[in-house]
């Protein structure tokens, strides 16, 4: 008697759950992806260089620098995108300048 009235088989986990949950669900969802689009959304810039791309762009231009070393990668940025170049470096904005 005890173990059936355990067993979960017998309860229906929709009846638990009241109705208004998915209307409420729906407004919640589009207003955290339209802040998740605004809290991502950075304005282009004119410097050429690698995209931000959420926050990938700077780990991938750091790890660049760390890998190859400064003037390896200040090379390699410069034949890439030209004489002026914004890259991040341990997440700041940094501008390589080279003739």
């Amino acid at each position: 008697m005890v173990l059936e009235t355990l067993n979960l088989m017998h309860f229906n986990i929709t009846s638990l759950v009241p109705d208004t949950m998915p209307v409420a669900t729906v407004p919640i969802l589009i207003l955290m992806c339209f802040l998740f689009l605004i809290w991502n959304h950075e304005e282009t810039s004119s410097i050429p260089g690698p995209g931000y791309c959420m926050g990938l762009g700077p780990l991938l231009s750091h790890g660049r620098f760390l890998w190859m070393g400064v003037g390896n990668a200040c090379n390699y940025y410069n034949k890439t995108y030209g004489e002026f170049v914004r890259v991040w470096i341990s997440g700041e904005e940094t501008f390589i300048i080279s003739k």
